[in-house]
């Protein structure tokens, strides 16, 4: 049996979503978790297929997690209904805030014999993509917390759902205006557009989504191998992330940082803030001269900005640990590799309507090491202001 994820926050589009495949691939049904319920304890799980609810029931919070009840109840009946034999795609409807890449690994890794990841979808209205990637706000304050614990925003969700599926299903929005799809296509260029939320039953667009899934109309499902989680993990990794590219359309820009000297700690911290707020989003990951053997990733939306360690610059590594690390990302650190410091560079990505490149560059450049400080030696830059040892937890 075949699985698809289909997750996002815009809750009208992933379901138009999910009908599409119902109606275009025959034997499928859909399982969703309703989240909302968690307050009174529980989790309401619901399976359906095109012709309506084929069944409904209740999953009790585990650790009291919503998200950790949604994956103790969904892979048990993923591999029920795998085993019953009928059931050719089973469509994986995400609740809100639930990112799909958690959901996707634990599929892939615990679903068991009989059942194969697919494809991963993120629904998308375009005219909410920037309202979304805007929104500070605490999940736990819009009432879309998986778990009293969850410290997630609205924004920094949003992002992850939007720019981890390689397949976005999009609303043929109204609303939605040259700049909103520009933003969007900017922000994941890599990814496939199909529209969604026309006519039910089998129309072009239904065939593209379920295609890209695997399903091959009266053939049935192809040779397609699936959904590679190993290869979308590595993706999104700050050391071998598919960044964008330069682009420049309908108003909205994507910028692209690229430098081979450190970033002065204390210069870098005064400007966080402006930095932040430069763009809608951005994302990358940054050499700091405080903490030279360092790559740490720079991940921000919604005004908040997440500086974590990404682990070291393989620069830094023994030649006998290269092993053990990942051939993709010693691919990503060949193509930026430096004859005197490796793989240790900027590489930051802004992205946004009205962006301001020229300023955005005067910035980032007057933070980086003077040519006095970086002939100074590391021995010199790990003397520099801590700046940022709170955030690496030094």
């Amino acid at each position: 049996m075949r699985v698809v994820i289909v997750g996002g926050l815009h809750a009208a589009v992933r379901a138009a979503a999910v009908d599409e495949l119902l109606t275009t691939v025959p034997g499928s049904v859909a399982l969703h978790h309703d989240l909302s319920t968690a307050v009174r304890g529980t989790v309401l799980r619901t399976v359906r297929d095109a012709g309506g609810v084929l069944s409904t029931g209740e999953a009790p919070l585990v650790d009291d997690c919503a998200c950790c009840a949604l994956r103790e109840d969904l892979l048990p009946e993923l591999r029920r209904l795998a085993g019953a034999g009928p059931t050719r795609l089973a469509v994986v409807e995400l609740w809100d805030s639930v990112e799909p890449r958690a959901m996707a690994e634990a599929v892939a890794a615990h679903g068991g014999a009989g059942l194969v990841l697919g494809g991963v979808v993120t629904a998308v209205d375009p005219a909410l993509v920037l309202p979304c990637l805007g929104n500070g706000d605490d999940l736990i304050d819009v009432g879309l917390a998986t778990a009293p614990a969850d410290r997630r925003t609205v924004a920094d969700t949003w992002a992850r759902q939007l720019e981890y599926a390689p397949v976005l299903a999009v609303a043929d929005s109204a609303e939605a205006d040259d700049e909103d799809r520009a933003l969007l296509a900017q922000l994941h260029p890599t990814a496939r557009q199909v529209v969604v939320g026309g006519r039910a039953g089998g129309g072009p667009a239904a065939a593209a989504l379920a295609g890209f899934v695997g399903f091959s109309g009266f053939s049935g499902f192809s040779g397609f191998a699936g959904f590679d989680v190993e290869a979308a993990a590595a993706a999104q990794h700050p050391a071998s992330a598919l960044l964008p590219a330069e682009a420049d359309a309908c108003g909205v820009a994507t910028f692209v940082w690229h430098r081979e000297r450190p970033f002065h700690p204390g210069r870098l911290y005064a400007a966080l803030e402006d930095l932040t707020c430069a763009a809608a989003r951005s994302r990358g990951r940054f050499w700091l001269a405080g903490h030279p053997d360092t790559l740490i990733g720079w991940d921000a939306a919604g005004g908040a900005l997440c500086v974590e360690s990404a682990g070291p610059w393989l620069a830094s590594l023994p030649d006998a640990a290269w092993e053990l690390v990942p051939p993709v990302r010693r691919a990503a650190a060949a193509v930026d590799w430096h004859p005197e410091h490796g793989d240790c560079c900027n590489h930051l990505v802004f992205t946004s309507p009205g962006l301001d490149r020229d300023g955005l560059e005067r910035l980032l450049d007057s933070c980086l090491l003077t040519d006095e400080e970086y002939a100074a030696g590391r021995a010199a830059w790990k003397k520099l202001p801590p700046a940022f040892d709170a955030f690496l937890r030094v």
